[in-house]
């Protein structure tokens, strides 16, 4: 456990997630994955945790771990197709994973989402935030919307953004 990662996620608290991702920026990120989603039968949700803390914290948890925890945690793996994504932000350590259940995984495979997940993490460097969730959103889309026809049902997850 490095004491560089631990000070940094001390430090960088839920003020953080505020500057970057205000009531506007989420809603636009709302609107994109409703958008996307109309193209689509998959269903998007995205998180921004702004840093670890406590246990996850203390036992140095990776963010691919922790978006597990998150995809699982809010039962995104439970839609009728198994074509649900998680697209999870950790804003201390600028790390994006994606987490796609394994109807939609299958086929876009691991190297697919890791594009993906770096194109965004370019923007994030670049302070970027609302512009590379958006493309990531976008980029998803794309991928879902290739293998799962558009929606004949209804909405099978929220679209509204979390924050933890």
């Amino acid at each position: 456990m490095g004491i560089k990662r631990i000070g940094k996620h001390l430090l960088e608290h839920r003020w953080r997630v505020r500057r970057d991702f205000p009531p506007c920026v989420l809603d636009a990120i709302e609107r994109a994955i409703k958008a996307g989603e109309a193209t689509h039968s998959g269903q998007i949700r995205f998180v921004v945790e702004g840093a670890l803390d406590g246990v996850p914290l203390f036992r140095n948890q990776p963010a691919r771990e922790r978006a597990l925890d998150v995809f699982s945690h809010l039962r995104i793996w439970d839609t009728d197709h198994n074509n649900g994504v998680l697209i999870y932000l950790l804003l201390a350590d600028r790390d994006v994973e994606i987490v796609a259940d394994r109807g939609v995984d299958a086929k876009v495979g691991h190297a697919g989402w890791e594009a993906i997940c770096r194109t965004m993490e370019t923007d994030f460097r670049a302070g970027r935030f609302e512009q590379g969730v958006i493309k990531g959103i976008e980029a998803v889309s794309r991928e879902l919307a290739k293998y799962f026809p558009p929606p004949a049902g209804p909405n099978e997850l929220p679209d509204k953004p979390v924050v933890i």
